[in-house]
């Protein structure tokens, strides 16, 4: 007997778009998760749906999954871990070189803190604020679609103030004096980015793990953004 294909798996056709792998991973996690409470609950059938999630979920790792099937030699993807890693390596180089110094680098110091620095991290604030309110509001029942519309109505609007606090940061070079809380901001911004992953993850899994890293993410981000106040403290 052959062995069953993700597609099989998520009872999708193999021409299927990513949102249509996307609606049939959720609403058979929701079907056959075992905190659901429903007679089809089952974690052998849970875990088989994650993994093919996992992979044709992602478009990189479905087209090698795919290529593979067709015997075609090809190489699994960089995993987000390895991009997370690669983004924290990039902050530390990135911000390690001197800008060329003028008359007027006070002036550009305070300009970039005004309008760079100030609106990002506003902005970062408007994200993480609400989310322990918002997980609270989950937690009473996460198979509510009310409830979880309205978690990921927060996710996405995450996902806008993010958009608009990396286009603030790239608005403009930051001067060498503060080049350290410039590294700040970039690592929270990617830190945040990979924080609403998770969350997001988890609107389609139901997977506690998944709100656990997301909380983790974004508690390093509160920590980070205090050492980049702090940095901003002894400039000014």
């Amino acid at each position: 007997m052959a062995k069953e294909t993700h597609y099989q798996t998520l009872e999708i056709d193999e021409t299927a778009t990513q949102a249509e792998i996307k609606r049939a991973y959720r609403r058979l996690a929701k079907q056959f998760h075992p905190d659901s409470q429903t007679s089809q609950a089952s974690h052998d059938r849970i875990a088989r749906i994650n993994t093919a999630y996992e992979v044709i979920g992602d478009p990189s790792r479905r087209t090698v999954y795919d290529q593979q099937r067709q015997g075609v030699a090809a190489v699994d993807p960089v995993v987000s871990a390895a991009n997370r890693a690669r983004r924290t390596a990039d902050a530390q180089e990135v911000y390690r070189y001197a800008r060329e110094a003028t008359q007027s680098s006070e002036a550009r110091e305070d300009a970039w803190l005004k309008l760079v620095y100030g609106p990002v991290d506003r902005l970062l604030g408007k994200i993480m604020s609400p989310l322990r309110a918002e997980i609270r509001k989950l937690s009473a029942d996460p198979f509510d679609d009310e409830l979880m519309e309205g978690f990921m109505a927060y996710l996405e609007q995450g996902r806008t103030w993010l958009g608009q606090a990396q286009g603030k940061f790239n608005s403009m070079a930051n001067p060498a004096s503060t080049a350290g809380v410039a590294a700040d901001v970039y690592h929270c911004l990617g830190l945040l980015e990979d924080g609403l992953d998770e969350l997001d993850r988890f609107t389609m899994s139901y997977e506690e793990s998944y709100i656990h890293t997301g909380t983790e993410l974004f508690r390093r981000v509160k920590q980070i953004r205090a050492e980049a106040k702090e940095r901003v403290k002894g400039l000014v």
